[in-house]
């Protein structure tokens, strides 16, 4: 049985940095994409970042008004089945669960479509406090 576990949410001041994890057990994802969503209350599941294998591995980062880009960084350790996401210069957006995807197969479509991934862990949340 595939699972993913996230872990490394809580509450954090504005500024401040925090460093999730996601351990996957039940198979491999050493070349498959993986990917962190996000999901504030009573808004839909965004795309945050996600990490793919092409030959060296690839990272993409979610373009928005609020872009994360420069201030998260995705990572993974393929040897221990892992994915990692460092938030550094976090703003005061309110709370949201941080959830670990990962696909189960080749060919991709966009990695920031949510319907694109085959398992998901049960998130973590994390609070950024002004």
């Amino acid at each position: 049985q595939v699972q993913l576990v996230e872990s490394g949410g809580g509450l954090v001041q504005a500024g401040g940095s925090l460093r999730l994890s996601c351990t996957a057990s039940g198979r491999t994802f050493s070349t498959y994409p993986m990917g962190w969503f996000r999901q504030a209350p009573g808004k839909e599941r965004e795309f945050v970042a996600a990490t793919r294998w092409s030959g060296v591995g690839v990272t993409y980062y979610a373009e928005h008004t609020d872009s994360v880009k420069g201030r998260f960084t995705i990572s993974r350790a393929n040897a221990k089945n892992m994915v990692y996401l460092q938030m550094n210069n976090l703003k005061s957006e309110g709370p949201a669960v941080y959830y670990c995807a990962a696909r189960g197969r080749g060919g991709i479509a966009a990695v920031s479509l949510r319907t694109e991934y085959d398992y998901w862990g049960q998130g973590t949340q994390v609070t950024v406090s002004s």
